[in-house]
């Protein structure tokens, strides 16, 4: 009775329309009152889990790729991607894909990379007559990247979410995630160059020479140094992972306010306005979360989960596709952090079992979740896009076949190859 009133409660408000914090918040008081707990359980579990340690990287990741997204990096970032690769046919898609995944290295965030690539990208390709739905597609999807990335607050996020599951480390998650980042990239290359041939969209010119490409890349490597700066420092053992997000926001103050001289007193404070909007949210959804996980172990949810899926097929490569399947459609309804949060518990026990690394499942958790914010119903970063090029969602989703499948590519070849997010992480052992 307790677990459907939880499971029932949650999706009844959830198909009301209430938010996703409130939502679980109000399931899990349903749920205590019908099994006649306390309901002072609710708040304790909620205060315990908003006081980690860790948790101080999140706001200074969040604050830093703010930073970054007002002062002046996006600019130069696109400036080099288009020096490199804006001469070939559908250039500036091209172009779009290379500028998002620097950006989405420095800022750590698919939206955020969308509002600064996209404000930037979008009306330049709708410009220069690229279809509004292509620059759309193009630009979201390879800000998705940005959630691999080693300024990633998401990569923090996972790793909490394993606490009394398994052991994973930051430091490895970091480096998990840069290969299939990598593939992500080129499989997001491929798409756009594909649709860009078979619409017959030109070429921009003549390649400039391998000495603006370097004048151009000097120009931008000050924000870039960033994602070197936290690797060197966490593997040189200088500062920790945590450590490392305070140390970007200072690199970002320092680039931003001291080298490019773009970051003015008001765009300043709607940094941190926003900084501190986005980590209230997160931290909210944290500690509610860690009082519906309460109720979830309480109840054995992963075990009977794990029951129903083994009633179907015991072959790891069935469950591990059960598995991406659900995911995605519980992240078409859920955010990002949200998804991570509430779902790690259930299917990190289960994965385990049939035989993958908690780590490798932590960047197939963060693709899938990065696949969620481009579907809507709550497609933020689809949304945030379709807003910049002044085009509607159905619009956009009629063309969106091409990237979906890139994105699904990487994440099959992650979830079936496991030394493409494995590899590196093993190097450090």
């Amino acid at each position: 009775m307790e677990l459907a009133v939880l499971a029932g409660s949650f999706t009844l408000l959830l198909i009301l329309g209430v938010p996703v914090a409130f939502a679980i918040g109000l399931s899990s008081v349903a749920t205590i009152l019908v099994a006649g707990l306390p309901v002072a359980i609710v708040f304790q579990k909620m205060v315990g889990g908003m006081q980690v340690f860790s948790f101080l990287a999140i706001p200074f990741f969040v604050f830093a790729g703010e930073l970054m997204l007002y002062g002046g990096v996006a600019e130069r970032i696109v400036r080099f991607a288009n020096s490199l690769v804006g001469h070939v046919r559908g250039g500036l898609g091209m172009s779009n894909v290379v500028g998002c995944t620097l950006f989405g290295g420095v800022a750590g965030s698919p939206l955020a990379d969308v509002s600064a690539m996209g404000s930037v990208m979008i009306p330049l390709m709708k410009k220069e007559g690229y279809h509004a739905d292509y620059a759309v597609n193009v630009t979201t999807h390879a800000a998705l990247v940005g959630a691999l990335m080693p300024t990633s607050h998401n990569l923090i996020i996972f790793t909490l979410a394993t606490a009394g599951i398994a052991s994973v480390s930051v430091v490895s998650l970091i480096l998990a995630g840069l290969i299939p980042a990598l593939i992500l990239t080129i499989t997001n290359l491929v798409a756009a160059y594909w649709v860009a041939v078979k619409r017959g969209y030109p070429t921009h010119g003549e390649f400039p020479g391998w000495a603006a490409v370097l004048a151009a890349f000097l120009a931008a490597l000050p924000g870039l140094l960033i994602v070197v700066i936290i690797l060197v420092g966490i593997f040189s053992g200088v500062f920790t992972a945590t450590e490392s997000a305070a140390t970007a926001v200072f690199w970002a103050l320092l680039v931003t306010a001291g080298v490019y001289r773009a970051l003015g007193w008001k765009d300043f404070l709607r940094a941190c306005a926003k900084a501190c909007k986005t980590t209230g949210v997160v931290l909210l959804l944290i500690g509610i979360s860690a009082a519906f996980g309460y109720f979830m172990a309480l109840y054995e949810v992963p075990q009977k989960t794990g029951a129903l899926m083994t009633a179907v097929s015991s072959e790891p490569w069935v469950i591990y596709l059960m598995i991406i399947v659900l995911l995605f459609l519980l992240g078409t309804f859920l955010d990002m952090a949200a998804t991570i949060l509430i779902c790690t518990p259930i299917f990190l026990p289960i994965a385990m079992q049939f035989g993958m690394d908690p780590v490798q499942f932590g960047i197939v958790m963060l693709i899938n979740c990065a696949l969620g914010l481009n579907t809507p119903p709550v497609g933020t970063t689809q949304f945030v896009g379709c807003a910049i090029g002044g085009i509607g969602v159905g619009e956009v989703m009629r063309s969106i076949l091409p990237f979906y499948g890139a994105l699904v590519a990487t994440m099959l070849l992650v979830t079936y190859v496991p030394a493409f997010s494995l590899w590196l992480p093993g190097l450090m052992k």
